[in-house]
Parts: C-alpha cells; structure tokens; sequence
C-alpha cells in the first residue's frame, strides 16, 4: 500500500512554534525563515507571515563540501514549514527589487564555483524525514554554470542526489506554487541553448522514499515542473492535483518506480507535458514500474505500481519555454512521453490538442557505463552507447481529442516503438477518440496488443515514426537533421516574453485554515503579545 495519505496527527510532544514576520499585527520571533530553519528541531512548525523573503544569503547541505546551496535548509525531520498564505508567502530567489523581479541584476546567482556562480535552490530538505512545506510560494532560485541540476530548484527533498541511495523517507509538500521570472537575458536564437541561467525544477524530490504532493503548481522551469527521480523501485510517492504548465517537461521523472501514482492533474501548455524515462543519471536505472517483490498493485490490479490516470494532459505545444540539457530534447506538441520506462501504466486520463501525439512509448538512447539495467553497445546506435529499451507498458481507456493537428507522418493519438525483441509486450486497449475512431496507427496497435500478457514483443523499429520522433526532437544523425522539407514542427522563437506570470489567485487556493493542527501559539489562538524575539 503506497504511503502517502495524508493524516492530521497531533503535534509532537514539547514542539515549538517558530514565527517569522508579523502576522495581523504581532511580531514572531525571526526576520528570516532561515534563521528559524537553522534552529529548528525535531517536531518544530516553522509559521510564515506574508511577505516577500529575499535571498541574500545561502547555506550548504552538510557534509557536502558546499554542494547544493539553499536560501532556506531544513536538517530536522519532521518540522512542519507553513505559510500563512499561499500567494503572498513569497520565498524569493532575488536579493532586490520586487518581488520574482526578471532584472538580471537583482538576481541571486548564488555563491561562487569553479566556472562561475553555482547557483542556489530554495526551500531544501537535506536527509530529514517527514518534513512538510506548505502553503507558500518559491521564485527564482536559478541553476549554476554547471547546469547538472544541483541548484535551481525551488521545493526540493533532497534525499542526497548523485548517491544511488535512498536518504530521505516521508514528506507532504501542500498548497505550493513553483515558478520562475528570469531568464538568460540573451534571446539570440544560436544561444537559446547555451543559457547562463534559468530556474530548473519547480516542485523535487529525489533519493526519496515516501510522499505526498498536494494542491500544488510549477511553471517556467527549463527542465520540469516537477521531477521525481533516483528512488528505484522505492518511491511510494503520490502526486494529486498537481498543474504544470510553460515548462520543457510538466513532470520528469529519472528511474522512478515502484508505487508511484500520479493522478488528478493538469499538464498543459508545456513543450511536452510529461516524461518518465530510464537514464544514466540519477542512478541507479531503470525506470521500472513493477510492483516491488512481485505483488499487484490495488489500482491496475496488475504487477504494474506506476500509474498516470485520470488527468488532463492539454496543448502542449509550446516551444518558446526555457529548456536546457536532455528536457530541450522533449518533442514538442506530445502529451505524454515514456522514454525507457518499463510496466507503466496510463490509465483512465484525457489527451487533447497535443499537436504531435497525445502519448508515446519509445526506448531511450543514452551513452556510456554503467548502463545498469540498459544494453551497452548496442547495434544500431554504435559503439560506447546505453540503450535503455521500454516493454510491458500499458495505455488503456484514455479518452483523445484532437491530438495529432501538426499532420506530419505518425501524429496522432499514440504511438510506439521498441528495437529488441524479447521483452514483455506494451498492451493498447479501451482508447477512444472524440471523433469517433483512433487514428490507423493507435487502432493497429490495439488491434496486434490488446492485453499485458507478458508476451516476449519482437522488434518494432518503426521507422517512419522513429523519425518523426528525431525530427521533432531536434536530433541529428550523422550531423544532418532527421527532418525531410515536408516536416513541420514549431520551433523557438523567442524566450523571455514566453514566461508567464502566476495563475490568478482563486485559480491557487490557499489553505483555508492555516492555523489547523498547530500548537498554541500567538497566531494561532493564543496571546496576543509579542513573540519572544530572537532573530
């Protein structure tokens, strides 16, 4: 059973209330949420007025040697830090200015690296489990020149990434938004991929095992809105009601499997909306979705644990978002993208005006060792390459409404394709399509795969979608591009003027009550004088 309900439990014995800023009139204790992170313990609840939180300053993960620098880290498990507003709780990557400023110069570019500013993350939980983080808004903690993914993020549980352990166990991340305003001032298109900088994830969790994501919303990030990885076939992790938009990838998720469900969600206006995928990075591979000890998941009722169903996958067709890395190579206009997975589930979700496809299955071409759980060398794409191949997924009783308007080749509802032959089969059934039938492709393959049977699949190299595939990418074989003169997929325009602004707050509840479940305290039904000051 996944653990990720999420309980009321009664606050722990002896916890403090910590409060930062001045709430309808009384002072807390701190200026700083830093300042009360750093002297948090065990059980603590950390209570944050509104305000605009700049980042001046950084600490580093212990242990590190300085590795993953934070505005705001957390050590302590099981403190609870809560805004007391959603929307003007603002945890702000820049050191002046207003607020999420897009000025260069009022950036925080974090302390300095070999190669230049590392960069900083935002709300960081190093190893401490069951940590909560709620009710608050994280912006503009932008990546450093190393662009491997260590700073930029903006909500991260970091369960020690690069590892290939599990460090963390537990958490609830609630009524959090995860955005970015500034982007490499450079628009020039031959540097659109070379940034300087940019926010990188929105809501993170990796080396985890245990969690819960809630009511929460990620945009403008160049990798992924949100990204689960490096938890094996451990996650035991749930995201509900999450919204993604105007990222490269609503969701990334590097060899993440297990129980892990994604459900009641939006992925819209994204380059692709959403990939799971095996690598050599966040190790170990692969991305593998089989139940654990071979039990059988109470949702699919199969041997498959990792589940996307019952969300709304829209109109992710946007190529003018701040993209970087392997995410610039999501095929724009694709709903959704399994790129190596393995016994993954889609169930039960919408697929509408994706101009590409609504969903894909593919292998995933990586280069060099280990490639733990992947074919090293493999034939077709030479010598010092990592196949990651996918097998054993499922795509069934999805609904698909207009995907596939780009008209090239292959677009349409959904496609697949596998170079090796002996794995477990993929199985396509129940898919409809709101004009009344699947296009040829989808019906072929519900017609040849119509159940998970665990049937050895034989190759399927499917060429022409294998192109389209490249083509939309941006790939190149032998230096050329995979494209053909009648190919046509939108390219960048432009970046800076595609950075959105936040949703209009009532599209971004906050929490009705923020006061419940915490100790007495001069917020929350206790006095009204003054908390005893400290920082």
């Amino acid at each position: 059973m996944i653990a990720a309900a999420v309980a009321v439990l009664a606050p722990a014995a002896g916890a403090k209330v910590l409060l930062v800023g001045t709430y309808h009139g009384v002072k807390g204790q701190f200026k700083t949420i830093e300042a009360a992170a750093k002297v948090a313990k065990r059980g603590d609840w950390i209570l944050v007025a509104p305000g605009d939180y700049k980042t001046t300053k950084s600490v580093a993960a212990p242990g590190t040697g300085g590795e993953f620098p934070a505005g705001v880290l957390i050590t302590a498990p099981k403190v609870t830090l809560r805004g007391m507003n959603r929307n003007t709780v603002i945890v702000d990557g820049t050191q002046k200015g207003p607020a999420c400023t897009d000025k260069p110069a009022d950036q925080n570019f974090g302390p300095s690296a070999k190669g230049g500013p590392a960069g900083l993350n935002g709300v960081e939980v190093w190893k401490a489990d069951s940590v909560d983080v709620e009710n608050l808004t994280a912006c503009n903690f932008l990546g450093g020149s190393g662009g491997d993914g260590g700073t930029g993020n903006e909500v991260w549980w970091n369960g020690g990434a690069e590892s290939g352990k599990i460090g963390g166990w537990g958490y609830l991340g609630e009524y959090l938004n995860a955005t970015s305003f500034f982007y490499n001032p450079n628009t020039k298109l031959s540097q659109v991929k070379r940034e300087v900088s940019a926010a990188e994830y929105g809501i993170f969790s990796s080396n985890w095992d245990g969690g819960t994501w809630l009511n929460t919303y990620a945009s403008n990030m160049n990798d992924s809105g949100y990204y689960i990885g490096a938890c094996q076939q451990e996650c035991n992790q749930v995201v509900n009601d999450a919204w993604a938009e105007y990222n490269a990838l609503g969701y990334s998720g590097s060899n993440s499997g297990g129980s892990l469900v994604v459900k009641d969600s939006q992925f819209d206006n994204n380059e692709d909306g959403f990939d799971t995928n095996s690598q050599n990075g966040d190790n170990p591979p692969p991305q593998n979705g089989s139940c654990p000890n071979n039990g059988v998941s109470p949702i699919t009722h199969t041997h498959s644990c990792w589940v996307f169903m019952d969300n709304d996958v829209h109109d992710n067709n946007d190529p003018n978002v701040p993209a970087a890395g392997s995410a610039a190579a999501g095929p724009v206009g694709t709903g959704m993208s399994i790129s190596g997975g393995r016994f993954d589930t889609v169930m039960d979700n919408t697929f509408a005006n994706n101009g590409a496809w609504g969903n894909i299955i593919v292998p995933y071409p990586d280069s060099g060792p280990p490639c733990t759980g992947g074919q090293l060398n493999n034939p077709l794409l030479g010598t010092g390459s990592c196949l990651y191949d996918e097998w054993g997924d499922a795509v069934i009783d999805n609904k698909y409404s207009h995907d596939g308007f780009f008209g090239n080749p292959t677009n349409g509802d959904f496609e697949q394709l596998n170079f090796n032959a002996g794995n477990a089969n993929d199985c396509f059934s129940g898919n409809t399509d709101a004009s009344g039938q699947l296009d040829s492709g989808s019906q072929l393959l519900e017609t040849e795969y119509p159940s998970c049977t665990g049937t050895q699949a034989v190759a399927n190299t499917n060429g022409p979608f294998l192109s389209q595939v490249l083509c939309d990418s941006g790939d190149e074989i032998g230096g050329v591009s995979a494209c053909v003169p009648t190919d046509h997929y939108p390219r960048v325009t432009t970046i800076n003027n595609g950075l959105h602004p936040l949703p209009s707050k009532s599209k971004l509840p906050t929490m009705p009550n923020p006061c419940k479940g915490v100790p007495k305290n001069p917020w929350c039904g206790g006095s009204k004088k003054k908390a005893t000051r400290q920082a």
